[in-house]
C-alpha cells in the first residue's frame, strides 16, 4: 500500500479534493466558455469587429488574423472579411450549425 505523500492519498486521490492541476483546467475551461460565448453573441449581433478584436477573441496574433484570407472557419464560426474603414478590416462571425454540416457529410445508406 502506497503511502500518503505531497497530499495525496493511497489511491492517488488527492487529499482535499480536486488536484491544482484540475483547478487549473478547470479555470481554463471556464476561460474558454466565456470566450465561445462572447462569440455567439458576436455572431447573434451580427457586430462587426477588428481584426485586434479578433485576434483578442482568438488568442492570436493580429497577423494571424489577417493572413488567413477573406473568409475562413473557427471552431463553430464563419469568419468573413467585411470591409475595411479607414485603416481597420472588420470581420463578422457567423455561427455555423455542426450537426448539419457533418450529416451533409455521411455517406447515404
Amino acid at each position: 500500500m502506497m503511502q500518503p505523500s505531497l497530499g495525496i492519498d493511497g489511491d492517488g486521490e488527492w487529499l482535499g479534493g480536486k488536484s491544482p492541476q484540475w483547478s487549473e483546467r478547470r479555470a481554463r475551461l471556464e476561460e474558454l466558455i466565456v470566450t465561445l460565448r462572447i462569440a455567439d453573441e458576436l455572431a447573434a449581433g451580427k457586430y462587426l469587429i477588428t481584426s485586434g478584436e479578433l485576434a483578442e477573441l482568438m488568442d492570436v496574433h493580429a497577423s494571424a488574423v489577417t493572413s488567413r484570407g477573406e473568409e475562413w472557419t473557427w471552431r463553430n464560426w464563419q469568419i468573413s472579411r467585411v470591409r475595411r474603414e479607414s485603416n481597420q478590416i472588420l470581420w463578422q462571425l457567423e455561427r455555423i450549425d455542426v450537426a448539419k454540416e457533418q450529416s451533409s457529410e455521411l455517406p447515404p445508406t
